[in-house]
């Protein structure tokens, strides 16, 4: 029977999901990682060893040497996704990626929007151009990642129609990175494959992006992400697959983080340890990393919003640095709500245990 397992952070991001999706690649070596929203915003990193990588345009079992998938929930940008393969080759990681055809394309025009606009700025962009794609794509003006193995001339009259929609010509700048972006796409083996394609594999490891309490529909607007962070999108292909076997791994830190501006329950800065590993650092987009102790009431609203969308059979809570704050906690609240319960107490996916409470 296909098995499912998804990975969804329950908080504004940045949880663990890199270190869980690796560890759930270490449980079942043979399957594929799917991206199922997000792009190449997404910061998860993967330790093995002496090897660490920061997955953005592959999923976060590359490292270990499973295969990746973007599916039509994500953006993908030829550019970003071109500079990491080169890493991943010099770390022998698996640079094998299809992606969905229906894939958005973020481009230079959209990135350059995004980081010149005040307004998205204020926000809490990371400033990677996912949220200008979006919109973009919502609109006539649309990029997919199937117009990326056409006719070059086909490509170049949308790449011309998009910088018109944005009023963007005349840049020296920008347009040294549209060529360079062109280069990227000409050099890149991108293999295009519908779901059909996730038929071939009998467990598939859903790795989530960001958290519930951006999602677009649930966060508190306007600082939110342009995306469905639950499990809505996987469920829907599980539902295409006909996979019914599916078990959630709720990610949370034992402490609450925030990049980037929007509200954030009881904000304190934390005394913590051992964060030599960190990759939330400040930024000029989001700045600081911001912290407050965890709260269970709102832990729990994130994983009840979850389910309004999730059919799974089981659901484990995954709390990751246990190793860099150890939390005051009622845990007879978390037993109702979760079958089992794991702890991570360092950078490796080695370092997640289960836990009994």
């Amino acid at each position: 029977m296909k098995k499912a397992k998804i990975v969804i952070g329950l908080g504004f991001g940045d949880e663990g999901k890199g270190i869980t999706t690796d560890f759930l690649c270490t449980k079942n070596p043979e399957a594929i990682v799917v991206r199922f929203s997000g792009g190449q915003q997404a910061a998860h990193t993967v330790k093995i060893g002496d090897r660490k990588h920061v997955h953005s345009s592959f999923c976060s079992g590359a490292l270990r040497g499973l295969p990746s998938y973007f599916s039509e929930h994500c953006t993908i940008h030829p550019t970003f996704l071109h500079t990491e393969l080169q890493e991943l080759k010099k770390k022998k990681g698996n640079v094998t990626l299809s992606v969905h055809p229906l894939a958005k394309v973020t481009t230079p025009f959209d990135v350059w929007s995004n980081r010149k606009n005040s307004k998205n700025l204020a926000h809490g962009s990371c400033g990677k151009g996912i949220g200008a794609t979006m919109k973009r794509n919502e609109g006539p003006y649309k990029l997919y990642a199937i117009d990326l193995v056409g006719p070059k001339s086909m490509l170049l009259e949308k790449l011309n129609s998009i910088a018109n929609y944005y009023g963007l010509f005349d840049i020296p700048e920008l347009a040294n990175e549209v060529a360079y972006f062109l280069d990227c796409v000409s050099d890149l083996d991108i293999k295009i494959k519908d779901y059909s394609f996730l038929n071939t594999y009998e467990t598939i490891i859903f790795e989530g992006s960001q958290g519930v309490l951006l999602d677009m529909n649930h966060g508190t607007f306007p600082n939110v992400t342009y995306a469905n962070t639950t499990a809505k999108n996987a469920i829907e292909i599980c539902e295409k697959l006909n996979i019914e076997n599916i078990e959630t791994y709720y990610i949370t830190r034992s402490y609450a983080t925030r990049h980037g501006n929007g509200w954030m329950l009881n904000e304190e800065e934390l005394e913590l340890i051992n964060t030599e590993e960190e990759t939330c650092v400040y930024n000029e987009f989001q700045k600081h990393l911001r912290t407050a102790k965890l709260n269970i009431p709102l832990l729990l609203q994130a994983k009840n919003i979850d389910q309004i969308y999730n059919k799974s059979k089981k659901s484990t809570l995954v709390m990751t640095c246990l190793d860099q704050y150890q939390p005051e906690l009622n845990w007879e609240l978390l037993k109702e709500h979760f079958d089992e319960f794991y702890g991570s107490y360092g950078a490796e996916s080695t370092a997640i245990k289960k836990i009994n409470i």
